[in-house]
């Protein structure tokens, strides 16, 4: 397992909110409504998740098994789709991740807090996946439209960049997942005739009180 960053998530609370949460409490009149423990806030409210989990993996045991050469090309591909994903989404502040090479098939976690500045109700700076990532550009629209399905599906499509450096081609191909579509891979040999490879979507789940992941599962 390789670790590129590990740090408490309690900290990393302080780190982002404290200020803000000082200058929100010298704000009230009232005791009831000042704020204690942000991060115990958060956790016990219904509105936000303290933090999220995106799993990421590319392959399984019979086609990218982690002791095989695709496998070590997968495990390549994932640490660099890990060092770029901090610098893609600013607003998303990764606090632990960690990339498995020691299981079946190489995976990659990415836990992080999603946060806005600037904002004009509650703290100024505080806990928000939706406007964390209209933050970034992906404004909701439809239903199937959301700015979370929007991000899903630039996050897959920086992947499948990574992966045609790579030397693989991708095709994507409509289904009837619920939300996005399942990106199909073919690799591409110089030499050889194009291989298809079954891949696994990108599994995010929402993170809750007790702590439940968002994974969204990328076939590849």
């Amino acid at each position: 397992m390789l670790d590129h960053n590990n740090e408490n998530i309690k900290d990393v609370y302080h780190e982002l909110f404290d200020e803000a949460l000082a200058r929100y409490n010298e704000k009230q009149t009232q005791n009831d409504r000042r704020i204690d423990d942000y991060y115990e806030k958060i956790l016990s409210g219904k509105q936000e998740k303290p933090f999220y989990e995106i799993i990421v993996q590319i392959g399984d045991k019979d086609n990218m098994g982690t002791k095989t050469e695709d496998g070590q090309l997968a495990g390549k591909i994932l640490d660099e789709y890990m060092k770029g994903f901090q610098k893609r989404n600013p607003t998303l502040k990764v606090f632990s991740a960690h990339l498995h090479m020691d299981e079946a098939t190489p995976h990659l976690h990415i836990d992080f807090i999603p946060y806005v500045t600037g904002s004009k109700r509650g703290l100024e700076t505080r806990v928000s996946l939706k406007n964390a990532l209209e933050a970034l550009g992906f404004k909701g629209g439809t239903r199937s439209e959301t700015e979370r399905n929007q991000w899903y599906a630039h996050e897959k499509e920086q992947l499948s960049e990574l992966i045609l450096n790579y030397g693989i081609e991708w095709e994507k191909k409509g289904t009837h997942e619920k939300h996005l579509s399942v990106l199909d891979f073919k690799k591409q040999e110089r030499s050889k005739e194009v291989e298809e490879l079954e891949k696994k979507k990108m599994e995010l789940q929402s993170e809750n009180q007790s702590y439940e992941e968002i994974n969204e599962n990328l076939k590849v």
